[in-house]
C-alpha cells in the first residue's frame, strides 16, 4: 500500500462512515482486529465506529468532518480534523439544544493491507460541551496593569 493509499482510506472513512453514515464502510476498511487505543481493552473497533457515528448522526442529522491536514509516514497517518453539526438529538446525556458545534480532532492512525489497524484520538471534548451548553465558557483572565 503507498501512503497515498492510506491517506484515501482516511477521507473515504470519514466521508462514507461520517459524513454518508454507510457503516458497511466500516467493515470494509477497518481490521477485524484493529484496535481503538482509547477503548477498553477487547472492544470491538468495527462495531465502535459504527456506534460512534450512528449516535453523532442520530444527535447531530448534518454532521460533516472535514480533513484540514494529513500526514504521513510509513504506514501511519496523522489527521486534522474538523466536525460540525446542529445538535438535534440526545448527546451524551445533553438534550437537544438546536446548537451548532464545531470542534477539531487529531486523530493518528496506522494500516495494514488496505485497512486501519490502529487509531487514537485525541477530541476537545471541553469545547464541544460548552458550545451545547452543557458547561459553562471560560472566563477571560484578567491580568493586572
Amino acid at each position: 500500500m503507498s501512503l497515498d493509499d492510506n491517506q484515501t482510506i482516511v477521507r473515504e472513512t470519514g466521508e462514507r462512515l461520517f459524513n454518508q453514515g454507510d457503516l458497511s464502510v466500516a467493515d470494509e476498511l477497518i481490521a477485524v482486529d484493529a484496535v481503538d487505543h482509547c477503548e477498553p481493552e477487547g472492544t470491538d473497533c468495527r462495531q465502535h465506529f459504527k456506534q460512534v457515528a450512528m449516535m453523532l448522526r442520530g444527535a447531530f442529522p448534518d454532521l460533516h468532518m472535514e480533513i484540514l491536514n494529513m500526514v504521513t509516514e510509513g504506514d501511519q497517518v496523522a489527521a486534522h480534523l474538523l466536525m460540525s453539526g446542529t445538535h438535534q438529538g440526545p448527546f451524551m446525556g445533553i438534550a437537544p439544544t438546536g446548537k451548532r458545534f464545531s470542534v477539531e480532532q487529531m486523530r493518528f492512525m496506522r494500516f495494514r493491507d488496505g485497512q486501519m489497524t490502529d487509531s487514537w484520538a485525541v477530541i476537545d471534548w471541553l469545547g464541544w460541551r460548552q458550545q451545547l451548553g452543557a458547561l459553562p465558557q471560560p472566563q477571560t483572565m484578567q491580568v493586572p496593569a
